[in-house]
């Protein structure tokens, strides 16, 4: 069954899915991925997103993006990519919202920490992490670990690459490349990242309107704008106009460019799309480095930015001071967590539950254990 619009020939359609580890009843009026996307917003791990870091830690201001509202950006776009060259939408959007479910709090500096912390158990991803999370950690159900997701939604939360430089599943290992449906997801989240760091930066003042029209990339867009909109309109409002432009302007690439590719390369099925050993969604020849620049811009100028290298330092020294308190004295972990570690040490369950909890409560027990002026 799959409500919804016709779907392309090569969209994943849900009679096609491989299915869950454990056999379930299928619903007499829901597909199995508006099943997944349903389990995955009713987990914790979905819930903490809000409290979790995209590039201002949450409670600096509250008008930043936190993780929660980079998901639903995402998941967005994701949409719009997707019905535009008729795959399926409720894969994608299951897929979307659960891309970041596995982060750490802190970000990128958050998993870095982490993943410099557990070498000896295999390191941190946060896509292996969120395979962890729905597969294993998460207990919504009496009958099996986990959400019990359908194989294609695991497969798109994995973010599998060929050629990727980390241990993955064997079970995920023989496919060169994920559905459409997750390439999507893939390449929705790097716009969304990058077009909504640019709104942030701007609005933080880390990173000014000048030099970024210095990118030939954001330089068309901004000439766009005053175009349509005139020399007088107030900076605010430009401001979200480009975004939005730049927005439009790369999503549009990929759906025309997409849709050319898979024209190109003959894809009439989704096992054709599985078996390849690239990408087929992305942007055109001519795109590509333009968003590499504008990329390059917000490495140098915002991610790497003083104030921004500042917090993570702060944040790494956080999770670090956490994790060698508990992993030198475990009673200090919740009953519930010293039940499933295997050894005193466990590396992995301490990455789990650090992993597992947000910014705020990260900060709250860092002040716990080691602010004398705490009470508890």
């Amino acid at each position: 069954m799959h409500a919804g619009s016709p779907l392309s020939p090569f969209a994943m359609p849900d009679d096609l899915s491989r299915g869950r580890v454990y056999p379930e009843e299928e619903h007499p009026y829901r597909t199995k991925y508006q099943r997944d996307r349903d389990r995955i917003i009713h987990s914790k791990a979905f819930r903490r997103l809000e409290y979790k870091t995209q590039v201002f830690v949450n409670h600096e201001d509250g008008n930043y993006r936190t993780r929660l509202t980079h998901t639903l950006e995402v998941m967005q776009i994701a949409r719009t990519i997707s019905r535009a060259l008729g795959l399926n939408e409720d894969l994608t959007e299951a897929i979307a919202l659960g891309h970041d479910i596995g982060h750490p709090p802190f970000g990128h500096t958050g998993e870095a920490t982490m993943n410099r912390l557990t070498q000896d158990c295999g390191g941190f991803e946060h896509n292996l992490q969120g395979l962890r999370i729905v597969d294993e950690l998460e207990e919504l159900y009496g009958k099996f670990p986990g959400l019990n997701l359908t194989y294609e939604v695991r497969e798109g939360i994995l973010k599998y690459k060929p050629n990727r430089n980390v241990e993955i599943p064997e079970m995920f290992r023989g496919n060169a490349a994920p559905t459409l449906e997750a390439q999507v997801v893939d390449m929705a989240d790097e716009i969304a990242y990058s077009s909504h760091d640019i709104d942030d930066g701007l609005a933080s003042g880390l990173i000014g309107l000048h030099g970024l029209v210095e990118v030939p990339l954001a330089r068309d867009c901004a000439d766009e704008i005053q175009k349509e909109m005139g020399p007088d309109v107030a900076l605010p409002i430009l401001i979200k106009a480009f975004i939005r432009k730049l927005i439009n302007t790369l999503v549009s690439d990929v759906i025309v460019h997409t849709a050319e590719r898979l024209n190109a390369e003959h894809i009439e099925n989704p096992e054709a799309a599985h078996s390849k050993t690239f990408y087929l969604v992305g942007l055109s020849a001519e795109m590509a480095p333009k968003n590499k620049a504008l990329n390059a811009f917000l490495m140098n100028n915002l991610y790497r930015h003083p104030k921004v290298l500042r917090m993570g330092k702060k944040a790494s020294r956080v999770l670090e001071s956490l994790f060698f308190a508990y992993q030198e004295s475990p009673q200090l972990l919740p009953v519930e967590v010293q039940q499933k570690m295997k050894s005193q040490s466990d590396t992995r369950k301490i990455a789990d539950y650090i992993a597992s909890m947000t910014d705020r409560l990260v900060l709250e027990e860092y002040s716990k254990l080691f602010d004398p002026f705490e009470k508890f």
